[in-house]
């Protein structure tokens, strides 16, 4: 038998480090080739580390949350001959979870040392008192127990359902010794104490993987970047009664079109007109970079935070496989499938919180990018029109740019060119 030593890889990209987001095997477990071992996060996305080999696992290199560097000893893996620890002698041993400890061959080291004799159980039993924890049988809902006033104002204070409460007194009467018990007692799943009770309670969430990249990269945006931002109010009446039509005739066969596929046209055509807000601004070296390619970053709210795929060449898609390429992108993102190149390369995005969008929102630059197009929540209101109370369907428009890029002045006719092609939605398709 022999040692395996597999390496925190070289994911490419000039990448030097990475986190170590989870394992999927813990020491003594038997691991086959091509086995996904571990995840790993690099600024762009999660990538799956698998097993080159089949073996028994020897001890893990890290913790999850800790940041790797490319070429360190990531799992030790003990496989059918030789493995290739001889070529990784001058590595030293992991320290992770289940690290052996102490001198000796990496067998001897992985030898696990048996478990201490537990005490023998007392002979006896103490004897319960007579207000130590007993069955509960909850009283009805509409039963009143028996207290006196004090014991009832103490069980008010302190969140108690008195129907939950043994009592010791005569008759079933609840005592202050037996409140004093009840609230030393575990909680039970057939107690329900009250939603006003006093709690103590507190939990501590490590920030790790793909919550500490959100947050790197907000605290970052926030500290770098100028921001200011625009609101504009939409009239989206025919573009909805476009859109139901286009689904109604082919949706079946092309597929059902959301709003996005047109907001997405509209910003590419005013785009063409403000070619300075499709732009990246690297601060460090004081350059803007002005893209042609439309390659809009669509915010997507996964179950492990907000992740940002990229609809690239949106200036040459048309509505269906815009349409089509969104879906794609957000099912691979909330499944945590994106790759590092769908993830990466946007030059403006697009953030919406669908029928949750609020009136207002003030959308935070994904930066190097100098602008973000924030959608809010469509509702019907009524307007004036032609000195004319009717029902309109209205939606907000919530953006946000980088002042030191772009011009407040650029920023307001942008959004309004927006707002002129979605309110007159044929002017979207015409050339």
């Amino acid at each position: 038998m022999g040692t395996h030593v597999i390496k925190m890889p070289d994911i490419g990209e000039g990448i030097a480090q990475v986190e170590l987001v989870e394992w999927f095997v813990k020491v003594g477990d038997t691991v086959t080739e091509d086995q996904v071992v571990a995840d790993v996060m690099t600024d762009k996305a999660t990538v799956e580390i698998p097993s080159p080999v089949s073996g028994k696992v020897l001890a893990l290199g890290g913790q999850p949350g800790e940041v790797m560097a490319v070429g360190s000893e990531l799992i030790r893996i003990e496989v059918e001959g030789a493995g290739n620890l001889q070529q990784s002698a001058d590595t030293p041993a992991p320290v992770g979870a289940g690290s052996p400890v102490g001198a000796g061959s990496p067998r001897e080291q992985a030898t696990p040392v048996a478990a201490p004799v537990s005490a023998p159980a007392p002979a006896c039993a103490p004897v319960p008192s007579q207000h130590q924890a007993a069955p509960i049988t909850p009283r009805e809902v509409n039963e009143r127990p028996l207290a006196s006033p004090a014991v009832r104002k103490r069980a008010l204070d302190a969140g108690i359902e008195l129907r939950y409460v043994h009592g010791s007194g005569p008759a079933g009467r609840i005592l202050h010794e037996d409140l004093d018990a009840f609230l030393t007692q575990p909680v039970r799943a057939t107690q329900s104490p009250s939603g006003y009770a006093k709690r103590s309670d507190s939990e501590q969430i490590p920030v790790i993987g793909l919550r500490r990249k959100i947050a790197q990269r907000m605290q970052d945006a926030k500290r770098r970047v100028a921001h200011f931002s625009y609101v504009e109010e939409i009239d989206v009446t025919a573009l909805e009664e476009l859109r139901l039509h286009l689904n109604k005739k082919w949706g079946d066969s092309r597929g059902k079109l959301t709003l996005l596929p047109f907001l997405v046209r509209a910003m590419v055509v005013a785009l063409r007109e403000f070619p300075q807000i499709n732009a990246t601004y690297d601060d460090e070296a004081q350059v803007i970079t002005r893209h042609g390619a439309v390659h809009v970053g669509i915010a997507t709210q996964g179950d492990n935070g907000l992740m940002v795929p990229v609809l690239r060449h949106a200036e040459a898609g048309s509505l269906w496989s815009n349409a089509g390429e969104i879906v794609r992108l957000a099912n691979a993102a909330r499944g945590n499938k994106a790759s590092r190149e769908e993830l990466s390369g946007s030059t403006i995005t697009l953030t919406s919180l669908g029928a949750l969008g609020g009136i207002v929102s003030t959308p935070v630059v994904n930066t190097p990018e100098v602008a973000i197009v924030g959608v809010n929540r469509m509702v019907e209101r009524p307007m004036v029109i032609n000195g004319q109370i009717v029902i309109r369907k209205m939606m907000n428009l919530s953006s946000s740019f980088d002042h030191r890029v772009v011009d407040g002045m650029d920023a307001a006719l942008f959004i309004q060119a927006i707002r002129g092609l979605l309110e007159q939605p044929a002017s979207l398709f015409v050339e």
